[in-house]
Order: structure tokens, then C-alpha cells, then sequence
């Protein structure tokens, strides 16, 4: 499946106020249906719907190398997680300061229980 990021600012504001959350030890993930979704499916070319997903990197992170790389491997376990996600949804990820001594596969791992917890993923129970 596909995913589009978050661009606007409003629907970050909006994801964190009203959206589902989940904290864990390396990051937090923020979880809100799309109400632009029905639009969006109907304006792609495959006729799927598809999340649109953002990230939320903030200085206490550490400086730009730093949060290059915690970008870096969020992404990289997104994409690993992603196919089993519902669609229509906004997902913000905000990585905490630990994040720097996490391996991709426990950036992984985390995203996996915090979308369990969330009741993201489709149909099968997962981990």
C-alpha cells in the first residue's frame, strides 16, 4: 500500500489534539481517521485508499545528524509495518530522545505493539 505525508501543519495539530495514542519506550504514535479519505480515494488513479503519515522530529532529539537518523530508521520501520495497517487513517510518529540508542529492529518491534494497541492492523491479530 501506499502512503503520502502530512504537509499541512493543521492536520498535525489535529492528529495529536483528537487522534489515538500510543507511547512506548523509543517513540509515541498518534492515530486519527482521515475524513478527506473518501476524496483522496477517489482522486488516486487505483481507485485505493491509502494513510497519509508524518513525522514529528524535535530538537531535544539531538542535533540534525540525530534526527536525520531517527527519520531515517522511523521511516524504515513504517514502511516494514505498513502493509498490514488500515487505510484512511493519519499517523503522526514522534521518536523520544532514547530513540538514538535503538536499533531499526526495536524501532520496528515498538511500531508493531503500538499498532496492536491501536487496533490498526487488518483482520489477524498480531504480536
Amino acid at each position: 500500500m501506499k502512503y503520502t505525508t502530512l504537509k499541512e501543519h493543521h492536520l498535525y495539530n489535529k492528529t495529536f489534539q483528537r487522534g489515538a495514542r500510543f507511547s512506548g519506550r523509543y517513540l509515541s504514535v498518534f492515530v486519527l481517521r482521515d475524513y478527506a479519505a473518501k476524496r483522496l480515494k477517489k482522486e488516486n488513479p487505483e481507485k485505493k485508499a491509502y494513510n497519509r503519515f508524518g513525522l514529528s522530529v524535535t530538537k531535544r532529539v539531538g542535533g540534525a545528524v540525530q534526527r536525520s537518523r531517527a527519520k531515517r530508521i522511523l521511516r524504515a520501520g513504517y514502511r516494514a509495518v505498513e502493509p498490514e495497517l488500515k487505510t484512511g487513517f493519519l499517523v503522526v510518529i514522534s521518536p523520544r530522545d532514547t530513540i538514538l540508542t535503538a536499533k531499526s529492529t526495536d524501532i520496528e518491534r515498538e511500531l508493531r505493539r503500538g499498532f496492536a494497541k491501536l487496533d490498526m492492523f487488518l483482520g489477524r491479530d498480531q504480536k
